[in-house]
């Protein structure tokens, strides 16, 4: 127990950094999956391929290889980077953590959301394209809001997912609660508390996830309520 106390500090940095990774790469990679899962659905191949080639990599390969090609691979085109101004950025483990996930997140959530608007009932966009809806106009004001509205249970799902993923980027020595609970426990040789701990953090966060996620699709579905009262 001494143990955990005195690791507490560190633990608890370490479970910042998770959450600041994965709350980045959350909302970067769903500002992302909204436009590309509109792309998807588009029956101008010129369009949707692309958006397919980018989802069919990054759902087909695993996280831990795009971690280490996106790391250790950068240094490859070391001098286009330099040249762009971005090698700065690539010599970052943070950054290519936070890239990794984002870029691995925004593939699975545009499926998510690919799936929400082709199960958006065809009555509904009827309707609005009846009332002079079309366009840009019809996906902003109810073909998007009412796709989100039926992705959003497998997108908590995803969400929760990619939490748990994020351990992954210790391996590239960021100090998440995965990396920091190595370290100690590589030094202490209490691995079975440590690791124990860890994951009762992991479990705090995720459950913490779940309640926000769930207070959000309540207030998402505010409308089936009222229309029941």
């Amino acid at each position: 127990m001494d143990i955990i106390i005195e690791s507490l500090p560190r633990l608890l940095s370490g479970s910042l950094i998770t959450i600041q990774i994965t709350a980045l790469s959350v909302l970067i990679g769903f500002c992302m999956a909204i436009p590309l899962a509109v792309l998807r659905v588009s029956p101008k191949k010129i369009l949707s391929l692309p958006v397919y080639a980018f989802t069919f990599y990054f759902r087909g390969t695993p996280l831990l290889v795009q971690i280490f090609l996106i790391y250790y691979g950068s240094g490859q085109f070391m001098e286009i980077l330099h040249a762009a101004g971005l090698w700065s950025l690539f010599q970052s483990a943070w950054f290519c953590a936070v890239l990794a996930l984002t870029l691995n997140t925004a593939a699975y959530s545009t499926e998510i959301f690919r799936g929400g608007i082709q199960g958006v009932p065809a009555g509904e966009i009827e309707a609005a394209r009846a009332c002079g809806m079309s366009g840009i106009r019809l996906y902003r004001r109810i073909i998007i809001p009412r796709a989100i509205r039926i992705a959003w249970p497998a997108y908590t799902n995803e969400v929760i997912f990619l939490l748990q993923a994020s351990s992954l980027v210790s391996i590239i020595t960021v100090m998440d609660i995965t990396g920091v609970a190595r370290e100690i426990a590589a030094r202490s040789f209490a691995f079975y508390e440590i690791y124990i701990f860890a994951a009762v953090l992991y479990i705090i966060i995720v459950y913490g996830v779940l309640w926000a996620f769930r207070r959000i699709e309540h207030r998402l579905n505010a409308y089936l309520r009222v229309g029941s009262a």
